[in-house]
């Protein structure tokens, strides 16, 4: 018999499309594991995968994973490699017929399958317990770190409570959200002392209650790393999206002692992204999450360090170093630095807007926020492809999605496959030569005002969500004064610096400036800060490892 888990109620999920074998093999594992693990099971591999998310977030664990290989949609192998992602200490189960043993035996390379089992496992007893009891022992002596989820207690329309819950969930730190008016977040508010006056509340997994925490605080105390370890390091990369986690990974592969510093979250824009589906080696398409996700861990892998929560204001140049300068007064040192500090979505200047950001305006696709919209009407400002994936992504709860685009269409700015899906989804609306002139509604957003630009006529709707996609601008201001930089304050590198053929002013050096390079030797610049850049998830990523490469050059010859 199994031990029982020494945590309340881990879970093993089953997943078979045929409703009478899934309901079987539940009622198999429960007549064995039940009094020690709750049996989770489902019928198709999205819906396996949801459920797997809400545990995640609920911070519950998984021991065991059994999947059908043969379903629809996503076969067993595709749905335990994206089960990975979310649970990478699971044991991984798949059930085949006969005639599939060598899929099987594929997986076990493609996503690290523990065991296959061939239908029908009668009896249990001699085919399928001695498998799951093997399973679970080598689960329990595993490293599968057992952690109590953050809490979060606050207001639904609370501005700072929505940044507290995107900063957590983008940072893959699994939290439970409270509605302070509720009578669980009630208790909560008691049992920290707090009067509500004061939200949100975010206790964290030890217990410590923290009250309108700010995000330097909030990462320092749910685990994720603020510091760095040392004084001077070989390579800095200042931003963590497609580029400079690109940058990380290569640089920390190839032996630079690297460090990467995000402002807020890894991931970037892309990271916020419901589905990337044009990236190489993806067929399927991905999420910005399970990218970023795998992006950081294999830059973890290799030995870089990744800061969260770190504002960076100064770059300075003190002999061969490069001296990044932190908000809060501290620096780090670096031979050589990566600038990948990405663009930030342009806020709408229509009134009423500013008061109602996070209280049903937002700026990004605000992921957390995706489920309260089911069943609702959801407005989604901008016309290039991270409106459109939004767009489709919230299609699939949402009782209408309508597109607001100032232009004649979104031939102009949005890829052609994502017209297409947006064309053929019933619940999608466009409206060219639309914008928004304001935004109504007390604490929270009730009402837009939409101004057809070629005839000026404007119409009151009601509007309880709305995305803004409207273009980016870099990040860039930090620089004034040290880096190049455009009239739109993207960073000029490379030939960009020698228009005539001669390299700036306060260039120094004999040759002329690399590729990627700034007017700063050494300080390198990669993704969609970068001037004339492709602003594609693809370019980002390889621009961050041609700047490794030239790193190497440069450090080669200094």
């Amino acid at each position: 018999m199994a031990q029982a888990a020494d945590t309340a109620r881990t879970v093993i999920l089953t997943v078979d499309d045929d409703p009478g074998v899934s309901r079987a093999v539940a009622r198999d594992l429960r007549r064995r594991y039940g009094a020690s693990y709750r049996i989770v099971r489902a019928e198709s591999g999205e819906s396996a995968l949801e459920a797997l998310r809400e545990l995640k977030l609920r911070g519950d664990l998984v021991a065991v994973i059994l999947a059908d290989y043969r379903m629809p949609q996503m076969n067993g192998i595709e749905f335990l490699e994206e089960a990975l992602d979310v649970y990478p200490g699971a044991r991984r189960v798949l059930l085949t017929a006969y005639a599939d043993t060598n899929a099987a035996i594929d997986a076990i390379n493609v996503v690290d399958l523990d065991h296959y089992l061939l239908k029908p496992w009668d009896p249990p007893e001699e085919k399928l317990y001695p498998v799951l009891d093997d399973l679970l022992d080598a689960w329990r002596n595993s490293d599968y770190r057992p952690v109590p989820a953050t809490k979060v207690v606050g207001h639904r329309w609370s501005a700072r409570s929505s940044e507290v819950r995107e900063f957590l969930a983008r940072n893959q730190v699994p939290y439970r959200w409270y509605s302070a008016d509720d009578p669980e977040g009630r208790r909560l508010l008691a049992a920290a002392g707090a009067d509500g006056q004061r939200l949100p509340l975010v206790i964290t997994q030890e217990g410590e209650p923290l009250l309108e925490p700010d995000s330097p605080e909030l990462a320092a105390r749910v685990g994720l790393a603020t510091t760095p370890t040392a004084e001077f390091y070989d390579l800095v990369v200042i931003g963590g999206g497609p580029a400079g986690l690109g940058s990380a990974v290569y640089g920390a592969s190839e032996g630079l002692r690297t460090v990467l510093v995000e402002r807020s979250a890894t991931g970037g824009q892309a990271g916020q992204s419901s589905r990337i589906e044009n990236y190489l080696g993806f067929p399927d398409g991905v999420s910005g999450a399970q990218l970023t996700d795998r992006a950081r861990r294999q830059a973890a892998k290799f030995g870089a360090e990744i800061l969260t929560a770190r504002e960076v204001t100064g770059l300075e140049v003190n002999g061969s170093a490069r001296v990044v300068r932190f908000s809060d007064g501290s620096a780090v040192a670096a031979h050589s630095v990566i600038l990948a500090t990405g663009v930030s979505y342009r806020q709408l200047a229509a009134p009423g807007c500013d008061d109602l950001t996070g209280c049903g305006v937002f700026y990004g696709s605000a992921l957390t926020e995706a489920a309260a919209c089911q069943g609702q009407d959801v407005y989604i400002v901008g016309g290039a492809n991270s409106a459109g994936q939004a767009a489709m992504h919230l299609a699939k709860g949402a009782k209408s999605v309508t597109l607001l685009v100032r232009g004649e269409s979104l031939a102009a700015s949005m890829s052609y496959y994502l017209i297409q899906q947006i064309e053929e989804a019933p619940n999608i609306t466009v409206r060219t030569r639309t914008v928004v002139d304001a935004a109504h509604g007390s604490g929270r957003l009730e009402q837009l005002t939409l101004r057809d630009v070629d005839s000026g006529a404007s119409e009151l709707v009601d509007a309880q969500w709305m995305f803004v996609f409207i273009g980016a601008a870099p990040l860039t201001d930090w620089l004034d004064g040290a880096v190049l930089r455009d009239e739109r304050g993207f960073i000029l590198a490379g030939p960009d610096l020698t228009p005539d053929g001669r390299p700036p002013a306060s260039w120094e050096l004999d040759r002329p400036p690399y590729h990627l390079e700034t007017n700063i030797p050494g300080v390198f610049v990669a993704g969609d800060a970068r001037a004339e850049s492709a602003k594609r998830v693809a370019s980002a990523v390889g621009e961050g490892a041609m700047a490794v490469m030239l790193v190497h050059r440069y450090l080669e010859q200094s």
